[in-house]
Protein backbone atom coordinates (compact mmCIF):
# COMPACT_ATOMS: atom_id res chain seq x y z
CA UNK A 1 0.00 0.00 0.00
CA UNK A 2 1.58 3.38 -1.16
CA UNK A 3 1.99 5.91 2.03
CA UNK A 4 -0.55 8.67 -0.03
CA UNK A 5 -3.43 5.63 0.51
CA UNK A 6 -1.98 4.51 4.10
CA UNK A 7 -2.83 8.29 5.26
CA UNK A 8 -5.67 8.65 3.97
CA UNK A 9 -6.68 5.33 5.74
CA UNK A 10 -5.74 7.22 8.87
CA UNK A 11 -8.58 9.82 8.16
CA UNK A 12 -11.02 7.33 6.88
CA UNK A 13 -14.87 6.75 8.40
CA UNK A 14 -17.19 4.08 8.53
CA UNK A 15 -20.22 5.37 6.41
CA UNK A 16 -22.31 5.36 9.74
CA UNK A 17 -19.48 8.20 11.18
CA UNK A 18 -20.31 10.08 7.76
CA UNK A 19 -23.50 10.13 8.29
CA UNK A 20 -23.59 10.96 11.73
CA UNK A 21 -20.90 14.17 10.31
CA UNK A 22 -23.35 14.81 7.47
CA UNK A 23 -26.12 15.50 10.00
CA UNK A 24 -24.00 17.34 12.81
CA UNK A 25 -22.83 19.55 9.39
CA UNK A 26 -26.49 20.23 8.61
CA UNK A 27 -27.28 21.28 12.37
CA UNK A 28 -24.20 24.09 12.02
CA UNK A 29 -26.09 25.18 8.47
CA UNK A 30 -22.47 24.05 7.35
CA UNK A 31 -20.53 21.57 4.40
CA UNK A 32 -17.49 19.60 4.71
CA UNK A 33 -14.55 21.28 2.28
CA UNK A 34 -12.23 24.05 2.28
CA UNK A 35 -14.85 25.98 0.72
CA UNK A 36 -17.77 27.50 3.41
CA UNK A 37 -20.79 28.33 1.84
CA UNK A 38 -24.41 29.22 2.01
CA UNK A 39 -24.85 27.25 -1.42
CA UNK A 40 -22.93 24.49 -0.48
CA UNK A 41 -24.19 24.24 3.06
CA UNK A 42 -27.49 24.30 1.34
CA UNK A 43 -26.76 21.20 -1.18
CA UNK A 44 -25.43 19.37 2.04
CA UNK A 45 -29.45 19.73 3.80
CA UNK A 46 -30.93 18.51 0.80
CA UNK A 47 -28.14 15.41 0.26
CA UNK A 48 -28.99 14.27 3.76
CA UNK A 49 -32.47 14.13 2.73
CA UNK A 50 -31.69 12.14 0.04
CA UNK A 51 -29.05 9.62 1.68
CA UNK A 52 -31.61 9.14 4.46
CA UNK A 53 -34.17 8.11 2.10
CA UNK A 54 -31.98 6.26 -0.23
CA UNK A 55 -31.03 4.43 3.28
CA UNK A 56 -34.60 3.01 3.98
CA UNK A 57 -35.48 2.55 0.09
CA UNK A 58 -32.45 0.73 -1.98
CA UNK A 59 -32.98 -3.09 -2.70
CA UNK A 60 -31.37 -5.84 -3.96
CA UNK A 61 -32.30 -8.05 -6.83
CA UNK A 62 -32.10 -11.64 -5.68
CA UNK A 63 -29.08 -12.00 -8.44
CA UNK A 64 -27.49 -8.69 -6.89
CA UNK A 65 -27.18 -10.68 -3.67
CA UNK A 66 -26.13 -14.06 -4.78
CA UNK A 67 -23.26 -11.94 -6.74
CA UNK A 68 -21.98 -10.32 -3.67
CA UNK A 69 -22.33 -12.91 -0.79
CA UNK A 70 -20.28 -14.82 -3.63
CA UNK A 71 -16.86 -12.66 -3.37
CA UNK A 72 -14.25 -14.46 -1.63
CA UNK A 73 -11.65 -11.57 -1.88
CA UNK A 74 -11.17 -9.53 0.98
CA UNK A 75 -10.79 -5.60 -0.26
CA UNK A 76 -11.41 -2.16 1.17
CA UNK A 77 -13.79 0.38 -0.84
CA UNK A 78 -12.20 3.93 -0.11
CA UNK A 79 -14.72 6.26 -0.94
CA UNK A 80 -13.71 9.77 -1.53
CA UNK A 81 -16.93 12.30 -1.48
CA UNK A 82 -17.68 16.15 0.27
CA UNK A 83 -21.30 16.76 1.94
CA UNK A 84 -22.04 18.70 -0.93
CA UNK A 85 -21.91 16.92 -3.87
CA UNK A 86 -25.56 16.01 -5.71
CA UNK A 87 -23.93 12.55 -7.17
CA UNK A 88 -22.27 11.13 -4.28
CA UNK A 89 -25.35 11.35 -2.23
CA UNK A 90 -27.22 9.07 -4.41
CA UNK A 91 -24.23 6.81 -5.43
CA UNK A 92 -22.56 6.36 -1.56
CA UNK A 93 -26.27 4.94 -0.03
CA UNK A 94 -26.23 2.39 -2.87
CA UNK A 95 -22.49 1.29 -2.65
CA UNK A 96 -22.82 0.93 1.00
CA UNK A 97 -25.41 -1.57 0.79
CA UNK A 98 -23.69 -3.53 -1.14
CA UNK A 99 -20.72 -3.23 0.95
CA UNK A 100 -23.29 -4.03 3.94
CA UNK A 101 -24.26 -7.04 3.03
CA UNK A 102 -20.60 -8.86 2.17
CA UNK A 103 -17.97 -9.54 5.16
CA UNK A 104 -15.40 -9.02 2.96
CA UNK A 105 -15.97 -5.50 1.61
CA UNK A 106 -14.55 -2.91 4.17
CA UNK A 107 -16.30 0.19 3.47
CA UNK A 108 -14.41 3.67 4.18
CA UNK A 109 -14.77 6.98 3.33
CA UNK A 110 -12.48 10.16 3.34
CA UNK A 111 -12.82 13.89 2.40
CA UNK A 112 -11.66 14.78 -0.82
CA UNK A 113 -10.21 18.44 0.30
CA UNK A 114 -8.46 16.59 3.41
CA UNK A 115 -7.29 14.34 0.97
CA UNK A 116 -5.73 16.24 -1.96
CA UNK A 117 -2.74 13.89 -2.96
CA UNK A 118 -4.85 11.15 -3.19
CA UNK A 119 -7.38 12.58 -4.91
CA UNK A 120 -4.30 13.65 -7.42
CA UNK A 121 -4.04 9.89 -7.94
CA UNK A 122 -7.20 9.16 -9.10
CA UNK A 123 -8.68 12.00 -11.49
CA UNK A 124 -11.61 11.86 -13.98
CA UNK A 125 -10.35 13.01 -17.19
CA UNK A 126 -8.06 15.53 -15.42
CA UNK A 127 -10.82 16.15 -12.88
CA UNK A 128 -11.23 15.64 -9.03
CA UNK A 129 -14.45 14.65 -9.50
CA UNK A 130 -16.48 12.46 -6.95
CA UNK A 131 -17.73 10.48 -5.72
CA UNK A 132 -14.34 8.04 -6.50
CA UNK A 133 -13.86 4.48 -5.06
CA UNK A 134 -10.89 3.08 -4.79
CA UNK A 135 -10.74 -0.54 -4.45
CA UNK A 136 -8.06 -1.94 -2.42
CA UNK A 137 -6.52 -5.38 -1.86
CA UNK A 138 -6.48 -6.13 2.07
CA UNK A 139 -4.06 -8.41 1.77
CA UNK A 140 -1.31 -6.99 -0.60
CA UNK A 141 -2.54 -3.06 -0.40
CA UNK A 142 -2.67 -2.64 -4.19
CA UNK A 143 -5.33 -1.02 -5.89
CA UNK A 144 -7.53 -3.18 -7.84
CA UNK A 145 -10.06 -1.25 -9.81
CA UNK A 146 -11.46 2.30 -8.90
CA UNK A 147 -15.53 3.48 -9.76
CA UNK A 148 -16.95 6.41 -10.29
CA UNK A 149 -17.76 9.49 -10.20
CA UNK A 150 -21.05 8.38 -12.09
CA UNK A 151 -22.96 5.27 -12.58
CA UNK A 152 -22.20 4.05 -15.97
CA UNK A 153 -25.72 5.21 -17.22
CA UNK A 154 -25.62 8.52 -15.69
CA UNK A 155 -21.71 8.96 -17.29
CA UNK A 156 -22.60 8.15 -20.83
CA UNK A 157 -25.70 10.48 -20.69
CA UNK A 158 -23.42 13.06 -18.94
CA UNK A 159 -20.88 12.43 -22.03
CA UNK A 160 -23.64 12.67 -24.63
CA UNK A 161 -24.56 16.52 -23.42
CA UNK A 162 -21.38 17.67 -23.28
CA UNK A 163 -20.38 16.27 -26.92
CA UNK A 164 -23.80 18.27 -28.20
CA UNK A 165 -24.13 21.24 -25.78
CA UNK A 166 -20.51 21.86 -24.49
CA UNK A 167 -21.50 21.82 -20.53
CA UNK A 168 -23.97 21.03 -18.16
CA UNK A 169 -26.92 23.46 -17.87
CA UNK A 170 -28.85 23.77 -14.64
CA UNK A 171 -31.87 22.46 -16.75
CA UNK A 172 -30.02 19.23 -17.78
CA UNK A 173 -28.50 18.71 -13.86
CA UNK A 174 -32.59 18.61 -12.95
CA UNK A 175 -33.02 16.08 -15.51
CA UNK A 176 -29.58 14.10 -13.88
CA UNK A 177 -31.63 14.23 -10.20
CA UNK A 178 -34.53 12.97 -12.11
CA UNK A 179 -32.51 9.86 -13.29
CA UNK A 180 -31.16 9.15 -10.06
CA UNK A 181 -34.41 8.92 -8.29
CA UNK A 182 -36.19 6.97 -11.18
CA UNK A 183 -33.32 4.75 -11.46
CA UNK A 184 -33.27 4.11 -7.28
CA UNK A 185 -29.38 3.06 -7.32
CA UNK A 186 -29.72 -0.17 -9.59
CA UNK A 187 -27.38 0.82 -11.71
CA UNK A 188 -24.59 1.47 -8.99
CA UNK A 189 -25.66 -1.91 -8.16
CA UNK A 190 -25.27 -3.51 -11.13
CA UNK A 191 -22.09 -2.03 -11.83
CA UNK A 192 -20.46 -2.84 -8.55
CA UNK A 193 -21.72 -6.19 -8.91
CA UNK A 194 -20.20 -7.08 -12.23
CA UNK A 195 -16.83 -4.95 -10.92
CA UNK A 196 -16.89 -7.62 -7.74
CA UNK A 197 -17.20 -10.44 -10.11
CA UNK A 198 -14.11 -9.18 -12.62
CA UNK A 199 -11.84 -9.14 -9.74
CA UNK A 200 -13.45 -12.54 -8.58
CA UNK A 201 -12.56 -14.08 -11.90
CA UNK A 202 -8.88 -12.01 -12.09
CA UNK A 203 -8.18 -13.30 -8.70
CA UNK A 204 -9.37 -17.04 -9.02
CA UNK A 205 -9.46 -17.86 -13.00
CA UNK A 206 -12.07 -20.57 -13.72
CA UNK A 207 -10.67 -23.35 -15.30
Amino acid sequence: MNSIIKESFERSMSYEAYRTLVKQLVDEHSNTGVNKTEELANFTKLNDRRMKRWDKTIKLSQEAEQRILGFKEKVTWLVITESWCGDAAHVLPALYKVASLSDNIDFKVVIRDENLQLMDQYLTNGSAAIPKVIVIDDETGDVLNTYGPRPSEAANYVKRFLAKNGKLTPAFKADLQHWYNDNKGQNVIEDVTQLLAKLQTNVCPQT
